[in-house]
């Protein structure tokens, strides 16, 4: 959530600030302070809200409504669209942004996503070539040209950054975030949730091991670290698959130990010095080590578990085109367990989209189980999956997807999870389908698979933005292309590690930078989804 109610206005006492999404539901806590302090005739104060992106009629509207909105004397907006999140990310943070775009027809995010973009090629100067699938996309598309045949004065005379710009929507692959991550990044987002670079973890694992004292007085605080690349051990093991994580750590120790010895050999003033100036980037290296350890050691004990084993068997039947038409064994025996929700959806709902949908009959089936066993209060968030494509009967009869898998190269047998030489290493076997994509528009090009673009749903295109003349680049040779990927509906860390991946391939020849409406995995765009049902009050 962007900003916090209650903060100080500068360092003035009487007044209160608060920034916050322009959705009603978030108004609530301002406008509750507000009346308190009009009724409590307490000392006067000024009262400023803050919009962001934008100001919003519908919030100020709802606040007038609650006989609140004069005690706001400052009511202004930010337009924060698109946040720095790394050197090669950047999010809109919009949570409810797939289901607004896919569920209830509304396209402010894509008006938000266009403006972002138009922003980053004010800094950047103007992207020659956008290649988009998906509706979404082409709106996106459609609005970025409108607003600049709109505001000529947005022609740029900088020399651009990026060469090309593609536009994916989320729908178009539905699978990739469905599925278990397996980067050790994707591992620590799936099993902790990592939230806006942050993740908190049990603290166990991270109490100082003190002499004598056995494990009295542990502590209670979940541990908060922060996750990106300014750390450097961090940046190396992020994108790898988790099985590769264990020997670089391994390395990383014994390279801090012998650097530590280093102090023994030191004789000469000037060799003390030397090691003495280096003692503060060694002893932040050993905290970072120790640190990543404990995490690995965390995930470990669940991905060796044998729930984490079995649902990762079935996620990959699915994957690769075995059993996807008829009802599960395991999902059965996962529901009559009454394991959690979430996963269970996320099974039947990646059984659905492996099959291009399901037979009315299993579905049906699954339906039952689900409502009888779980509250048929769900059944808002079965007809959401529904509606958002996850979730849906078989209506042509025909499965495209092994066409899609097979074209595409999606399921790859032999894959290298230690040296990978493909994209297939982030889930172990499973190739994302929107790298794919991106990989595939690099070289050859998307003429080499029309047919399969057709099946996947909406149009795709291709737009070229004219430059003024002397701003067309004249490649170097071996200069890499740039290409900022936008997901539209959001992004996978799974999926920006395969990006990242490809942009370090030596004969690659792009690099990419990644930008988003979300960082999701499968557990948060579900829950994005879900809509319970209150009963109504006796």
């Amino acid at each position: 959530q962007t900003g916090a109610w209650g903060g100080h206005l500068g360092s003035v006492p009487a007044a209160r600030a608060a920034a916050l999404r322009s959705r009603v539901t978030v108004c609530c806590a301002p406008a509750r302070d507000s009346s308190r302090e009009d009724r409590g005739r307490s000392p006067q104060r000024d009262f400023h809200i803050l919009f962001v992106p934008r100001r919003s009629l519908l919030c100020e509207q709802w606040l007038k409504e609650q006989g609140v909105l004069g005690s706001f004397i400052h009511r202004e907006q930010y337009s924060l669209d698109l946040i720095p999140f790394d050197g090669d990310l950047l999010s809109m943070e919009s949570e409810s942004a797939f289901k607004e775009c896919y569920l209830e027809s509304d396209q402010t995010s894509l008006y938000h996503a266009a403006k972002g973009l138009m922003t980053l090629q004010a800094l950047y100067g103007t992207i020659p070539q956008i290649f988009g699938k998906g509706e979404c996309a082409r709106h996106v598309a459609n609005m970025m040209i409108r607003m600049k045949r709109e505001f000529p004065g947005s022609q740029n005379s900088i020399f651009p950054v990026f060469d090309t710009l593609l536009l994916l929507d989320r729908n178009v692959d539905l699978l990739t975030p469905l599925a278990t991550q397996l980067t050790y990044e994707g591992l620590i987002d799936e099993i902790y949730g990592i939230q806006n670079t942050y993740v908190k973890l049990p603290p166990e694992k991270f109490a100082p091991k003190k002499q004598g004292e056995g494990g009295k007085d542990l502590p209670t605080e979940p541990k908060k670290l922060q996750l990106n690349s300014a750390e450097e051990l961090y940046a190396e093991i992020r994108d790898k698959n988790f099985n590769a994580v264990g020997s670089v750590l391994s390395k990383k120790a014994k390279i801090i130990s012998a650097a530590f010895e280093e102090r023994h050999h030191a004789k000469t003033v000037g060799e003390i010095k030397q090691f003495v100036s280096q003692l503060p980037h060694m002893q932040a290296a050993r905290s970072s080590l120790a640190n990543h350890t404990s995490i690995a050691e965390l995930i470990k004990d669940i991905t060796t578990s044998e729930d984490f084993f079995d649902n990762l068997t079935v996620e990959q039947e699915f994957m690769s085109g075995i059993d996807t038409d008829k009802v599960n064994n395991y999902i059965e025996d996962c529901i009559a367990q009454k394991h959690p929700l979430i996963k269970i959806l996320r099974l039947v709902c990646l059984q659905s989209v492996c099959n291009s949908g399901l037979k009315q009959k299993v579905l049906d089936h699954y339906k039952r189980e689900i409502l009888q066993t779980y509250g048929y209060e769900h059944i808002l968030t079965l007809n959401n999956l529904e509606k958002a494509g996850l979730l849906k009967p078989q209506t042509s009869g025909r499965n495209n997807y092994p066409t899609i898998r097979k074209t595409l190269r999606l399921w790859m047998d032999d894959v290298n999870e230690q040296n990978p030489n493909d994209i297939s290493y982030v889930y172990s076997g499973y190739a994302p389908l929107s790298v794919r994509l991106a990989q595939l528009l690099a070289r050859p090009g998307w003429r080499s698979i029309e047919e399969v673009l057709k099946m996947l749903p909406g149009p795709h295109f291709e737009e070229r933005q004219q430059l003024p003349t002397g701003l067309q680049k004249k490649r170097q040779h071996g200069e890499n292309r740039v290409t900022l990927v936008f997901f539209l509906g959001g992004v996978t860390y799974a999926e920006i590690a395969a990006l990242r991946f490809l942009s370090q391939m030596e004969d690659g020849g792009t690099e990419y930078v990644i930008a988003t409406t979300k960082l999701i995995n499968g557990t948060s765009w579900i829950k994005s989804l879900m809509e319970k049902l209150e009963p109504a009050p006796f």
